[in-house]
């Protein structure tokens, strides 16, 4: 054959499945623009931000990752319909007399004519919408940058040394699968019906069992790094529950309405049941895909939205005041209150020379260390081995003058007696020890989480505890623990603007310098401006939302795909049921019954095992909310609903135009491309 004969060959066969090939070539040039335009973001001095750029810029390259990743699911599943389809005109050819290897190079140039396309078409769309998908980003997180149109070199490059290799594997798949398959075996490869899976029950109760385990994980979970550690093992959990309950269920389902006559035995339903029977493993494996699909997107939006619409929140949780400042003392000795006084002293001579007066002061000192809680007694961190890293706590202790100055109470403490207030933890003990140190008793729980700024800085859980006299615990402490943090914390509100609130932020750390030579021992400190932080946090939260929506596109429009495919390939494998059954009398009313029957029997299955999915992990979510610090349950819970009815409406759409598909092609509505080359 002329080396011609073989392209023109590959393009008319693209060109007569061109209902198949449209929405692959769609997907791989979607793939391409999506992964251009995050390297294009995350490209160093793209995106200028005071602060949170470097932040912002690493989460957008590991959205990069998670494109490439999923893109080669996503290609691989869309191409695996391509191939069954195809499979039986390769077929036809090989009985014509065109050797496997004719085949491949019918193939070979598919995949050039694929690639090529999701090249040009996916860079062209990529650099064209990169500048809007720039300027999204910078009002998202109120940076700068300039109106100068640009083309990223460096990430056209990544582009193509990404997805060049996919392209060839899927071509190398395609070899393979023509490779080991016969004339025969390809002819009848649409037409090959199921066997249901042996083991229908076991596999359902395993499923439930995983599922039901993943769920307690999820509901149980007890703070935000146990959360962390074993989400990952609830997500795999879930994901092998879903599948293995979505296959042996249709399974499960289809026998069900067989045994039930007064259902099966009716023209809308009959077909429907017997068409759902002819393939229930490949019908089960694609409604879970789809259930954990949709409820990737709800987990992205929902969390990414709380996230972003509840930073003024958290900000204002990790710095409390619009100045913050922590200083640092080697020791009981130095941390006297007579020096603490002198010390706040010389700070708020400072605020006054710069026109302005503290307001709202949080004043207080404490001991910090970390520690292992059980039943209520607490043994330094430090001085275990191989923890259980749910258990450990960060211990913060505070003076109830302090106390009692912050909060404008009265309360009063007998010897030997505190009050505790848990963070991120449950504390259900009446008494708390110290190893090696004092123990009290608990008079009672406060809300009142008097460390807010250093809860909110901890990833462990806290554990708060005020004690009638502070100096005097310190001191039993400090000789029984190796690692602890003795502070003073004096934050306060200044009511003036930017240049002057920043002016003053320098005084005070010249100031606490001066302080810190002029004592004996040496004391550390550390500085926080709250409005200096506010970039950093809309820097990372509004990365964090716009990788959020860029991704939840990219498996928004993986669940269509799947669901099209879905639609046009048990079209076409019901097609010849339909026209035997319209021959003996059935009408195209009643076709479109029986459609709206199978759709409706399975369809919404995936929608509600999402919402299922997503309560149960609300808890778990929440705990990892709390990590950066949004503690705002009425915002993700509205977060989480708003996703879920924005979602379902988009997926009753989706259901609307693929159930039109399917019933176009049963119905013979219109000529179907079941012609060949």
């Amino acid at each position: 054959m002329r080396w011609e004969f073989y392209p023109k060959l590959a393009f008319e066969g693209m060109r007569k499945n061109r209902r198949l090939y449209i929405p692959y070539l769609l997907t791989g040039a979607g793939m391409v623009a999506m992964f251009y335009i995050l390297t294009f973001l995350s490209e160093e001095g793209r995106i200028s931000l005071p602060r949170g750029g470097e932040t912002m810029r690493f989460v957008l390259s590991l959205g990069t990752w998670v494109v490439a990743f999923f893109s080669v699911l996503f290609l691989f599943y869309t191409n695996a319909f391509l191939m069954r389809r195809r499979k039986r005109e390769f077929g036809l050819y090989n009985i014509l007399g065109m050797g496997k290897g004719n085949l491949g190079v019918v193939l070979f140039w598919e995949n050039i004519f694929v690639a090529a396309f999701s090249f040009v078409v996916g860079l062209i769309t990529g650099i064209a919408l990169s500048k809007l998908a720039e300027l999204g980003m910078v009002r998202l997180l109120q940076g700068q940058t300039s109106f100068d149109f640009s083309i990223s070199i460096t990430g056209l490059c990544h582009t193509v040394a990404v997805f060049t290799p996919i392209f060839l594997l899927l071509y190398l798949n395609g070899l393979r699968q023509l490779r080991f398959s016969t004339a025969l075996a390809l002819l009848r490869s649409e037409n090959a019906g199921e066997k249901p899976p042996k083991g229908n029950w076991f596999l359902g109760l395993l499923g439930v069992a995983l599922l039901g385990t993943a769920y307690c994980i999820a509901v149980t979970i007890g703070d935000p790094v146990s959360a962390m550690l074993l989400f990952f093992v609830a997500v795999i959990l879930v994901i092998t529950a879903t599948y293995l309950l979505m296959i042996a269920g249709s399974v499960l389902l289809c026998r069900i309405l067989q045994k039930n006559k007064r259902y099966y035995y009716k023209p809308n339903h009959f077909v429907s049941i017997s068409s759902m029977v002819y393939r229930m493993k490949r019908n089960g494996a694609g409604l879970a895909s789809i259930c954990i699909l949709a409820t990737m997107v709800l987990v992205m939006l929902s969390s990414t939205t709380a996230l972003y619409f509840g930073g003024e929140g958290a900000l204002i949780a990790r710095y409390p005041r619009e100045i913050n400042l922590m200083l640092y003392f080697p020791n009981t000795e130095v941390m006297t209150r007579e020096k603490v006084d002198a010390i706040r002293e010389d700070l708020v001579g400072t605020v006054w020379r710069n026109g302005a007066e503290p307001r709202n002061c949080m004043d207080y000192r404490s001991l910090s260390f970390a520690g292992v809680l059980r039943d209520g007694a607490i043994e330094p961190a430090a001085r275990m081995d191989g923890m259980d890293i749910s258990n450990v706590v960060q211990v913060h202790i505070f003076s109830l003058s302090d106390y009692n100055d912050m909060y404008g109470q009265q309360t009063t403490l007998s010897e030997g007696e505190a009050l505790v207030s848990a963070y991120r933890i449950p504390f259900t003990s009446d008494s708390i020890s110290f190893a090696g140190g004092p123990s009290f008793r608990v008079q009672t729980q406060v809300e009142e989480i008097f460390s807010d700024s250093l809860a909110a800085a901890d990833v462990l859980p806290t554990l708060s505890v005020v004690v009638p006299d502070f100096d005097e615990t310190a001191a039993g402490l400090e000789g029984s623990l190796e690692q602890f943090n003795l502070r003073w914390a004096y934050n306060f509100d200044t009511g003036l603007d930017e240049t002057a609130e920043y002016e003053l932020f320098q005084n005070l750390i010249n100031k606490i310098a001066e302080i810190s030579e002029s004592t004996d021992g040496g004391i550390g400190a550390s500085f926080e401006r709250r409005n200096a932080e506010r970039d950093d946090f809309y820097g990372t939260y509004g990365g964090f939302l716009y990788l959020g929506i860029l991704l939840s596109i990219v498996f928004l429009f993986a669940t269509v795909l799947i669901i099209y495919y879905k639609q046009i390939s048990e079209g076409y494998e019901d097609q010849s049921r339909f026209e035997i059954m319209q021959k003996v009398g059935m009408t195209k009313r009643e076709i479109r019954r029986s459609v709206n029957s199978q759709l409706l029997t399975v369809f919404f299955l995936p929608l509600v095992g999402a919402g299922l999915h997503m309560a149960f992990a609300f808890p778990m979510l929440r705990k990892l909310l709390l990590l950066f610090n949004l503690n705002n349950v009425r915002l993700f819970a509205a977060t989480t609903g708003i996703s879920f009815l924005v979602f379902a409406f988009f997926y009753l759409l989706v259901y609307r135009g693929t159930s039109n598909v399917y019933y176009k092609i049963v119905s013979g509505a219109r000529e179907t491309d079941r012609e060949y080359a």
